[in-house]
């Protein structure tokens, strides 16, 4: 295990193109750490600098309290598992798994004992004298990671990992790393785009955007107290529902509706010109549980049942709302609808600096 600081790191191109700007992030020992956000984000860079396959511009990265930024990779005692599995096509995938022990000059004991421990771990132990071409993507990745696992690294590196395997197989083998996680007890510092990805593997996440960590949490604090417009948006699927109110003289508005907001919240949203609140769609129900439930008068549009539960999305003015209820709700699209919802589980945002109120 091993902890992980970066300390205002910069990566700029040509002087001027700067993809982060300035990344303080820790990783404590054994924590299983996800760098999530849009394409182009940075996250990929940014683990790609903690591997040593790019420099750091600015500012320092430490392993154990270890300036790393000029080691070179094979030095910094990381495995780093890609997105498209990096396998020699030619080579079993005992020799792939073997590969990096063999560089090391380690034994043949050493080696032929932590492969056969990675792969009875991954339940590949049977497909040992297979080539890639062979394999499934899944058992493909489960080799990429076997591969990290048996050189014992202080730190695991995972770059999308996921991304090119069907949505089942995805399910799959995230609950396969997180189990792996569990048994190994490693640092890990996970790349993905995914927020389902970042919510079911992470201790803690760092939401990412332009180069900036715009939060960075537990994914209970991450989901419930997201502190900016972007991660409110991004982390959920579906997304909280952001719609634009109005204050006017101690009374929130929505498309002319007044909302019952307790007085001693309106004192700290006075000074806001612009307003956004914020719901999670969980939230909304079609029933009344409570005197304090605000009510809110909308039109259905659309219904997607999903077995399990039913997406349905209202219109309030000019504005959606996505509302997941349960399975048997129906209503012919158009039908006037009355939603609930307690109002303390509304967030709002500043909508001019995108921040939390």
């Amino acid at each position: 295990m091993a902890h992980v600081e970066l300390q205002n790191v910069v990566k700029s191109y040509d002087g001027q193109n700067k993809v982060l700007h300035g990344i303080n992030l820790t990783v404590s020992d054994g924590q299983f750490v996800v760098l999530v956000g849009p394409s182009g984000c940075g996250k990929s860079t940014l683990l790609r600098m903690v591997a040593g396959l790019e420099t750091v511009t600015q500012g320092d990265i430490l392993i154990d309290g270890v300036r790393i930024n000029d080691l070179p990779p094979r030095d910094r005692d990381i495995a780093m598992v890609f997105q498209d599995y990096a396998l020699y096509p030619h080579k079993s995938l005992f020799e792939n798994m073997a590969f990096g022990l063999r560089l090391r000059k380690e034994s043949e004991a050493v080696i032929q004992q932590r492969v056969m421990d990675a792969a009875k771990l991954l339940k590949i132990e049977h497909l040992l004298e297979r080539k890639p071409a062979a394999l499934s993507g899944g058992q493909r990745q489960r080799v990429a990671i076997g591969r990290a696992i048996v050189r014992q690294p202080k730190v695991f590196l995972f770059d999308e990992p996921l991304s090119n395997l069907d949505a089942q197989l995805r399910g799959e083998m995230r609950a396969e790393i997180k189990k792996l996680h569990l048994r190994l007890g490693a640092t890990i510092i996970y790349v993905t785009h995914d927020q389902v990805e970042a919510m079911t593997l992470a201790n803690q996440i760092a939401v990412m955007h332009g180069g900036h960590v715009v939060q960075y949490g537990s994914p209970d604090h991450i989901y419930n107290q997201p502190q900016a417009l972007f991660v409110a948006g991004f982390m959920g699927s579906p997304a909280m529902n952001l719609l634009n109110v109005l204050l006017h003289k101690q009374e929130i508005q929505l498309d002319g509706q007044v909302l019952a907001i307790p007085a001693l919240r309106l004192q700290a949203l006075s000074t806001v010109q612009h307003l956004k609140m914020g719901l999670r769609p969980e939230k909304c129900r079609v029933t009344r549980d409570s005197a304090q439930d605000i009510q809110l008068h909308t039109e259905l549009v659309l219904l997607e049942p999903l077995g399990a539960e039913t997406l349905a999305t209202f219109k309030i003015g000019e504005q959606e709302l996505t509302a997941r209820l349960p399975p048997d709700f129906h209503l012919p699209p158009g039908s006037a609808c009355n939603l609930y919802f307690h109002p303390e589980h509304l967030q709002f945002f500043d909508a001019d600096s995108g921040l939390s109120l």
